[in-house]
């Protein structure tokens, strides 16, 4: 995990390598809840990528938990976020500020995870 602070209110862990093992184990501390998510997204992106013979799957489960985890390990962020999906979600008021305020985290996020 690459070492990184943000002073007081920094990221509750490092940002991880993006390798399967990795992410798994920042996510066991963070969202512990997911794990099984997880898991079962790294089997599905195994058995795609062996059925289709190519890595892609594999990549786009290191990116998509690469962007959670970097959401994740700062909880205001995090909850920033959650805050955002439920305005979308709820269709009670125009989404077009929201959509453009996850997009932004989105992109923060992976920038942050080095993708």
């Amino acid at each position: 995990m690459s070492a990184q602070t943000d002073g007081p209110y920094g990221p509750l862990i490092p940002m991880p390598e993006l390798t399967p093992d990795a992410l798994r184990a920042a996510v066991a501390r963070i969202a512990p809840s997911r794990i099984p998510a997880l898991t079962q997204h790294l089997f599905e992106a195994t058995t795609n990528a062996q059925q289709t013979q190519s890595l892609a799957p594999l990549r786009a489960f290191v990116h998509s938990w690469a962007i959670f985890v970097a959401i994740e390990r700062h909880p205001e962020r995090a909850a920033r976020l959650r805050e955002l999906e439920r305005i979308v979600d709820e269709g009670e008021q125009d989404p077009t500020a929201a959509i453009a305020e996850i997009r932004a985290l989105r992109e923060a996020a992976e920038a942050e995870a080095g993708l």
